[in-house]
């Protein structure tokens, strides 16, 4: 579905330095930017809220990606929509009306994603894959950055690029956690679209060379 698009995420940035963390991810010419939103509750620790994402869009025309990891998504959904996120993921875990969620994040003008965590098949998708522009299928427990890729996760992310194909649905498969230049080409080939990066991406010394090689490879 076109070429790879990288995502780096701040969760693993200098929380006292956001805004030299999206010079960063700007400079790096990766693709998007991805705001990990954890509630303490859902997952277990606190990020931010939408005022960060409010400041950061005075900064950057960059695409944000704002990942709610958050009970009650639909609580908060709107005010990250007026803060300046372009796509809006929640975890299918967290929510009892789905495509209801999905539909008003759509009629913010925004880009509806939805989330599942490693314990949850890819099956479950099923009833709101045509609802949706992004699937981002979480391969760490989510929480912490810094974690192991969990091979098996990647056998979801190949089932939904099949069903895709099958349904001629045109969502973007996105990957988050532990991902490096080693599991690159094996995400993408399984189907990724989208690569979340944050420890690999903030700790490499050249994140310039650490975006296209991430990106090449799928070539």
């Amino acid at each position: 579905m076109g070429k790879t698009l990288i995502a780096p995420s701040v969760l693993s940035a200098d929380f006292a330095d956001f805004s030299g963390a999206l010079v960063q991810i700007e400079e790096s010419l990766a693709d998007w930017v991805h705001l990990d939103v954890m509630d303490g509750q859902f997952v277990p620790n606190l990020t931010f809220g939408p005022k960060l994402v409010q400041d950061l869009r005075k900064r950057s025309r960059m695409f944000f990606d704002v990942h709610l990891m958050v009970q009650t998504p639909e609580r908060i959904a709107g005010a990250f929509a007026v803060a300046g996120a372009d796509s809006i993921t929640f975890h299918l875990e967290t929510a009892v009306h789905p495509h209801r969620l999905l539909q008003e994040i759509r009629g913010m003008g925004k880009k509806a994603g939805i989330s599942i965590v490693p314990s949850t098949p890819a099956s479950a998708l099923s009833e709101v894959l045509p609802c949706v522009d992004l699937v981002l299928v979480m391969t760490v427990n989510p929480g912490f950055g810094g974690q192991e890729l969990i091979p098996e996760c990647l056998d979801k992310v190949l089932s939904l690029a099949q069903e895709r194909k099958r349904r001629g649905l045109d969502f973007l498969l996105s990957v988050d956690g532990g991902i490096y230049e080693k599991n690159a080409a094996t995400a993408i080939a399984a189907g990724t679209d989208v690569l979340v990066a944050g420890s690999a991406f903030f700790n490499a010394p050249d994140k310039v060379a650490f975006v296209r090689q991430l990106r090449g490879s799928g070539d």
